[in-house]
């Protein structure tokens, strides 16, 4: 018991002495403020127009309050639409909207708006960024004629936009998509041709035939001729199963076939085989229009990431199946092409990449005029180095609309490369664009008619 009666006692005048010692000062060690260490992109770097997602790297966690992205500025026209730092941190994550093609941005986060742990502002973090311009070069070098056609594009490309129809399929005298009917239409009702007309190798598998045959080329030099534009895409119809000769049996609906693209690239399958005697057989048929001098804004393998047609199975397969075309083509000589990928929007991933497409595309049926404005610069923000176009519209009848009229559009801000209205065959109830549509899009002097481009 007086073992335990010492610790006690020594234990209480050790409280005592604590309480006493007023003159001890205890210090808390101060945290510094966060340094700023890096942003990726770097300043100094050249990004796409549209949307960039820039971040900002400190040396220790940060704080930031999202709804304080408005107190971030960015130079010329530009804007913030987020800023974050997610979870624990020391990263600060900004998406700053840069909407001009070749110019320069300055973003400044201002001192004080970031913070370190204990609350001590971080200074202020200011970088540029440049947009890049409009690609002005094709991406494969094009014959005398085709790159005439070119330029014609991008000099107009956003201050005017062309006019243009797509061959009818099946029309009486005229089968095979391989005519320029609607384009007659619109001259019946408004006095005027559109800019261009869209072919299309719907029925290669029986061409030559009776009915159908490519390799007569009359139609498509007939309105180059008279001072059109060729615009040219396949419907790309194979096998529904393995060993089936009879063309009538041909689909390019994915779900209507049992081809696989994945198997398309393997040598010995079936898949592999089709593919190489449709490439070496559409060459063929390009080839005569090359050689005719005739320059042909080529729009293959449309629509890929909705996924209704067979080479929309997957995003890899489908850009290694783009690649291979145009290596192809390329190797053939086929330097009359301009090449156009169609976007469903929110598709990146789809993409084959700027070295191989010159126009962006997009295919809309039933949107309003807004909505048109809104999917356009959807695609700037994505694709802003590229030509963007309306490259097919008309009727829905999930919506039972139509899309808004091209003057409505335009003011919506749809600065389309051209537009084109799907056709409207003899029998349609409700057709995709009809003469008030025609009316209103021929009668606006930005628009783009035939016999303009040469």
């Amino acid at each position: 018991m007086k073992k335990l009666h010492i610790l006690y006692t020594f234990a209480a005048a050790v409280f005592l002495l604590a309480a006493c010692d007023t003159d001890v000062e205890h210090d808390i060690a101060q945290v510094d403020a966060p340094i700023f260490v890096s942003a990726t992109p770097e300043t100094g770097s050249t990004v796409k127009t549209g949307n960039v997602t820039v971040t900002l790297q400190y040396d220790k966690n940060i704080y930031f309050a999202s709804e304080d992205a408005s107190q971030i500025s960015i130079s010329d026209n530009g804007t913030v639409v987020s800023a974050d730092v997610i979870g624990v941190s020391n990263t600060l994550t900004i998406v700053a909207n840069c909407p001009n093609r070749g110019a320069t941005y300055t973003l400044t986060v201002p001192a004080g708006l970031v913070t370190g742990p204990n609350q001590m502002p971080a200074p202020e973090v200011s970088l540029t960024l440049s947009t890049t311009g409009l690609d002005a070069t094709p991406v494969n070098s094009l014959t005398a004629e085709a790159q005439q056609v070119y330029d014609f594009l991008v000099e107009n490309f956003e201050t005017r936009t062309l006019s243009a129809t797509m061959a009818v399929d099946g029309v009486s005298g005229q089968t095979g998509s391989w005519n320029t009917a609607d384009a007659e239409q619109v001259y019946q009702w408004t006095g005027q041709y559109p800019a261009m007309n869209c072919f299309d190798y719907l029925h290669m598998a029986s061409s030559p035939s009776d009915w159908i045959d490519y390799s007569d080329i009359t139609p498509v030099k007939e309105w180059w001729d008279n001072g059109g534009i060729v615009l040219a895409m396949w419907h790309w119809n194979v096998p529904k199963t393995e060993g089936d000769t009879d063309a009538n049996n041909y689909t390019s609906t994915l779900s209507e076939t049992a081809f696989n693209i994945d198997n398309a690239f393997t040598e010995g399958t079936w898949e592999y085989r089709t593919v190489q005697a449709d490439l070496e057989k559409i060459a063929g048929y390009l080839k005569q229009l090359h050689d005719a001098n005739i320059p042909v804004i080529w729009r293959p393998l449309h629509e890929a990431a909705g996924g209704w047609f067979w080479w929309g199975k997957n995003a890899d397969s489908f850009k290694k199946l783009w690649i291979q075309m145009f290596d192809y083509f390329k190797a053939q000589g086929l330097n009359n092409l301009i090449w156009v990928w169609t976007s469903e929007t929110g598709d990146a991933d789809w993409y084959p990449g700027d070295a191989y497409v010159d126009i962006i595309g997009r295919d809309l049926y039933g949107n309003d005029a807004a909505d048109c404005g809104t999917q356009y610069q959807t695609l700037v923000n994505d694709f802003g180095n590229k030509m963007i176009t309306l490259s097919e519209c008309g009727y829905s009848e999930y919506t039972d609309s139509t899309v808004g009229l091209l003057s409505e559009q335009w003011n919506a801000g749809a600065r389309w490369l051209w537009f084109m209205p799907w056709y409207d065959s003899d029998n349609s109830t409700t057709p995709h664009a009809d003469q008030t549509w025609w009316e209103d899009a021929m009668s606006q002097d930005y628009v783009i008619k035939r016999g303009e481009f040469r």
